[in-house]
């Protein structure tokens, strides 16, 4: 059996956030090229696959919080590998809210980064297969009007039961 690398298997994280009843997404430039990109890289020996997507999104973006086990799907592209020839490479991709981000991180640098409206975001990466699992995440992460009301009432109950 090959290994994951050399058939081309990665972790990524979809790092988002909300913002009220909008939700961002993360994305980041790619060392090379400078295309805009979500964190990912190859299986880590001993991680579970979101796991590694969480260590990736960390080295590359500073960024922590919590991943999801279950993918939002895939995506593929090809990778530039040595020299001239480059290698299909299939991208597992686990969503992941994002609740910080360090001050220093291994990648710092190396690498730009921005918060943009789920939709713009999708706009701005050249993969269509990512495109549509951002605009999928955005979709079903962002909350109803009656969900968002209900999430008001609660933190103002929580408020007054402090307060009294």
């Amino acid at each position: 059996m090959k290994s994951a690398k050399a058939v081309g298997i990665q972790y990524a994280a979809l790092p988002y956030r909300r913002v009220g009843r909008r939700v961002e997404v993360l994305l980041i430039t790619s060392r090379e090229t400078k295309r805009w990109v979500i964190p990912k890289g190859w299986p880590i020996p001993g991680l579970s696959p979101p796991d590694a997507a969480a260590v990736e999104a960390a080295e590359e973006a500073g960024i922590f919080g919590v991943v999801e086990t279950r993918p939002a799907g895939s995506y593929r592209y090809l990778k530039k590998a040595k020299g001239a020839r480059s290698i299909a490479v299939q991208v597992i991709v686990f969503p992941f809210r994002v609740e910080g981000q360090d001050a220093v991180y291994k990648e710092q640098g190396q690498r730009e980064f921005g918060w943009f409206a789920y939709q713009k975001a999708a706009t701005l990466v050249a993969e269509p297969s990512l495109r549509r699992l951002i605009r999928d995440l955005g979709r079903t992460h962002t909350p109803t009007l009656l969900a968002s009301l209900q999430e008001s009432r609660l933190s103002w109950l929580s408020s007054m039961n402090r307060a009294g």
